[in-house]
């Protein structure tokens, strides 16, 4: 509960934070006091920049509730990339007006449940107004005629509406319209994280123009910074310390751990496929079988985990130097292990050809190559694309199998994400971490040629059938949890999972 006499938005928080028994971190005081002092200023237009996980949402939810708290008459619009994401917020601070003693005369009585719905809602107020007191909005809806105090835009760049320059461009296109929604002498505020290197929130263009966001105050709070001599400073040591930071930044990769917890616009095809990071072997699979189990190794690392990825579509002639003899996409399969040391292992891609004189359909010259592969290589199951092409080629497949008498899956896979994000995802914390591996073989395919000309732009158009079938088996492994020994000090375990040793009257 707020101080008596301490109208402030830090004070707000403090008591909010009080009456659910949290401490307020250093640093969402530092954004509460620079919120606060921006509206009081003369420009209301704000930028707040900070690292993923800060709990900068959970902070600008607060922020609504004290301005409405402060003048119910107030408008406010939330702006999210989707209306699901804008509606959370709207729920959040429903919830705060509800709990909080200051709040809680903001709320209609029951008879005007009308006003208080997921998407919007109308506190009680002394004006009559046409729009409610808080709305969500996703960047695709129909804003025309709202009118709005503030404006919020909470994560109005993500990765689905800034992968491209196109997207890019209609993403500011589409915010440009706020200016018709805005009351003269209203607040903007801008909440995210870059995902591009001519990010909405960048502070500098490529072509040296002025910036979207000119003119807005900004906050940036990164993670950590760094002094010149290399010492950094944690923004928030107690969840974000060096242990968890390094954990991030190898599970995400360089590229992303920049844009969201450095808080730095990077451009995509930065560090990205960089051959020099992808590692060689030329063992062998060695397969064996001992008290009834099978074991399966490579160079003496036991492997745990397949996973086999068919992108189709029409194959090439035989004669084509790699699979490659005429225009269009290629037909690939990649074959990926995971060994028992954390890294993977990329033992096959084959690039299928076909003759197109022989008595055998391609599609069935295609499916008796797979098959081939999956029994080579001792691998239990297949992902198959099945956008466009790719439709009827599991039930073929799948005859191929029985007629060979291979006992091996055969797994539909629809693919939505866009190839080049994809890709993308896939290689990028791998190479950055050096865990891939090729085998030699898959060094002599044309893989090795698109991984170095490759770019995720959306301009590129040379080939990149065998990246997008090495993404896919990438994307497709099981994550492995570390297997760190428990502390010894650890309790026991409450729930009734743990470990349960069964009493026995035979003797062995």
């Amino acid at each position: 509960m707020t101080e008596p006499g301490d109208d402030s938005f830090s004070g707000f928080v403090q008591g909010w934070n009080a009456m659910v028994e949290l401490k307020t971190p250093d640093h969402h005081a530092g954004m509460a006091r620079w919120l606060e002092s921006c509206l009081a200023g003369q420009n209301r237009r704000m930028l707040l920049m900070a690292f993923r996980g800060s709990g900068k949402s959970t902070l600008v939810g607060l922020f609504a509730a004290w301005l409405l708290l402060r003048d119910p008459n107030r408008r406010l619009l939330v702006l999210a990339a989707d209306l699901k994401l804008a509606m959370k917020m709207v729920r959040n601070v429903k919830r705060i007006l509800e709990r909080h003693p200051d709040c809680r005369h903001l709320k209609p009585p029951a008879s005007a449940r009308d006003q208080w719905a997921a998407d919007r809602f109308t506190v009680l107020r002394p004006m009559e107004l046409r729009d409610p007191s808080m709305a969500a909005a996703g960047i695709g809806g129909n804003i025309t005629g709202s009118r709005a105090d503030v404006v919020i835009c909470d994560d109005v760049e993500v990765p689905r509406n800034a992968d491209t320059a196109v997207k890019r461009a209609a993403l500011r296109e589409r915010l440009s319209e706020l200016e018709y929604v805005l009351v003269p002498g209203g607040a903007q505020l801008y909440v995210g994280t870059p995902h591009a290197l001519d990010s909405l929130y960048a502070e500098e263009t490529e072509d040296g123009g002025p910036p979207f966001l000119d003119g807005f105050e900004r906050l940036v709070l990164p993670v950590y910074s760094e002094d010149a001599a290399g010492n950094r400073s944690y923004a928030w040591k107690e969840r974000f310390g060096e242990a968890h930071v390094a954990r991030i930044r190898k599970s995400t990769g360089p590229n992303k751990f920049a844009s969201q917890m450095l808080l730095r616009p990077v451009n995509a095809a930065d560090g990205v496929l960089h051959v020099g990071k992808l590692g060689r072997y030329d063992a062998e699979l060695e397969y064996r079988e001992a008290l009834g189990r099978a074991v399966l190794t490579l160079d003496g690392v036991k492997l745990v985990s397949a996973t086999c990825w068919w992108d189709p579509a029409f194959a090439r002639p035989a004669e084509g130097e790699g699979g490659r003899g005429r225009s269009g996409d290629g037909s690939v399969v990649a074959a990926v292990f995971g060994g028992e040391d954390r890294r993977l292992y990329l033992h096959r891609v084959l690039y299928l050809s076909v003759d197109p004189k022989a008595e055998e359909t391609e599609a069935d010259q295609q499916c008796r190559q797979v098959a081939r592969l999956l029994a080579d290589n001792h691998l239990p199951a297949i992902h198959v694309e099945v956008n466009g092409l790719g439709r009827f080629l599991p039930g073929l497949l799948r005859e191929r199998l029985r007629h060979d008498r291979l006992a091996a899956g055969v797994v539909d896979q629809f693919s939505h994400t866009p190839k080049a994000r994809r890709i993308l995802e896939a290689f990028d914390a791998l190479l950055a971490d050096r865990r891939l591996l090729a085998h030699g073989s898959v060094w002599e395919t044309p893989l090795i040629r698109e991984m170095r000309d490759w770019r995720p732009d959306g301009r590129y158009r040379g080939p990149d059938d065998g990246l997008d079938a090495v993404a896919g088996c990438l994307g497709a492994e099981p994550h492995r949890f570390d297997r760190s020994p428990a502390p010894p000090d650890r309790r026991a375990e409450w729930r009734g999972a743990g470990t349960l040793v069964a009493p026995a009257d035979w003797d062995l």
